[in-house]
């Protein structure tokens, strides 16, 4: 297969190669999709769009359909009743033959296991953002309080599509929410470079420091009056899934791209925030709009529409079932089912190799506690990626 030598190289790749002992980040090959089978788990899923775990020890799976429903896996087998439905708050979306918008992202507090809160993200019934925070009920742990939803977050949203939507905590214990620029096409409103505005970026929030959140006092953009206190990165145009490296802490995001390119940026754990990915100035490696993107960050790696047409976010692989995939960030294209390997080779160039192509509708990838690796196809199925050949 080709390999494709990606774009740039994180300012602190050689501080994480004296960390290497530690963590490994550097490859000397690309993995082989002959080491792997993709097995479903579960299936019979209305629009799902994501799957992840509460790190509190029970081995769950959690899977978000899009339409307002969270629903338990366990043990390969999925819970008679949902978790959580909150389809009746949503926009419509389960007889529309698209949408971007309906139950989009689900996070769990660091602290789920004697806290008993998580996070939501999803468009309500006019089609504004909102991050929502739910307890577990005290009676039942395979079952949520309905009645203890509080909203901690709105944004409206001026058109129906590029919600972003992906809400994750980081290592830092701060919950990060993704914002579409807004939506429409090529950015009408320039929210990519408008720090003056939260749409087209990352946001950072402290959902233990004060009702409804505080503001992280080393958020980048604290005290500039030409920024909003919230955001952590900007110039994006529709982050589908991000993730943090569970080893190291870096960040990956995949940005939907307009009309030529999809991108994979790269932040190091040790940045300080503050980047700007460079929408609607740039589209990946090329100019779009023109003018000037401040300090820009290009990403490390992009493909064409001539490959796909919506990237989708994955993870780095950390399990310990296929310690060939180690190290390797995993993503895909919705459009195609082709899914990519991305890795750093042993000089820390960035490298990327087409994996598979299964052909589904990659709508998400996720992580169990152990960072296992599954995969999400939009038709109604989770797949869990296992080695071909079990040791």
């Amino acid at each position: 297969m080709l390999i494709i030598l990606v774009l740039c190289l994180g300012s602190s790749l050689a501080q994480e190669a004296e960390e290497a002992e530690e963590a490994m980040i550097a490859r000397d090959a690309a993995p082989s999709a002959d080491e792997v089978v993709f097995s479903p788990v579960a299936g019979g899923f209305n629009r799902p769009l994501f799957v992840t775990h509460a790190d509190d020890g029970s081995e769950r799976l959690f899977v978000v359909e899009q339409t307002g429903k969270v629903w338990i896996i366990k043990d390969g087998v999925r819970a008679e009743q949902p978790f959580l439905d909150i389809s009746g708050l949503i926009t419509g979306t389960a007889n529309r033959p698209y949408s971007e918008q309906g139950l989009l992202g689900l996070a769990f507090h660091p602290e789920y296991a004697s806290n008993g809160r998580f996070f939501v993200n999803y468009t309500d019934r006019s089609g504004t953002t909102v991050v929502a925070g739910y307890h577990v009920s005290l009676s039942n742990a395979d079952i949520a309080d309905a009645g203890s939803g509080g909203i901690i977050f709105q944004l409206l949203q001026p058109y129906a599509n590029h919600n972003g939507g992906h809400i994750e905590f980081g290592p830092d214990g701060y919950l990060y929410i993704s914002l579409g620029d807004g939506g429409s096409a090529n950015d009408p409103l320039g929210a990519g470079q408008n720090r003056r505005l939260l749409l087209g970026s990352i946001i950072r929030i402290d959902v233990d420091g004060a009702l409804p959140y505080a503001i992280p006092a080393d958020n980048p953009f604290v005290g500039d009056d030409s920024a909003l206190d919230e955001i952590w990165a900007y110039g994006l145009r529709n982050v589908w899934r991000f993730s943090f490296d569970r080893a190291t802490g870096d960040m990956y995001l995949a940005d939907v791209g307009q009309s030529l390119l999809e991108e994979v940026n790269f932040q190091p754990a040790d940045s300080r925030g503050g980047e700007n990915y460079g929408w609607n100035v740039w589209e990946g490696t090329r100019l779009f709009a023109g003018g000037s993107a401040r300090d820009h960050v290009p990403p490390v790696f992009e493909y064409s529409h001539s490959l796909g047409c919506s990237i989708t976010g994955g993870y780095v692989y950390r399990g310990s079932a296929i310690p060939q995939l180690e190290a390797v960030y995993l993503f895909g294209d919705y459009c195609t089912g082709r899914m990519w390997a991305m890795y750093r080779d042993t000089d820390l160039n960035w490298r990327a190799e087409e994996f598979a192509n299964p052909g589904w509708a990659i709508s998400s990838f996720g992580e169990d506690e152990a960072g296992e690796i599954y995969v999400v196809d939009y038709s109604g199925t989770i797949y869990r990626i296992n080695p071909a050949r079990p040791s």
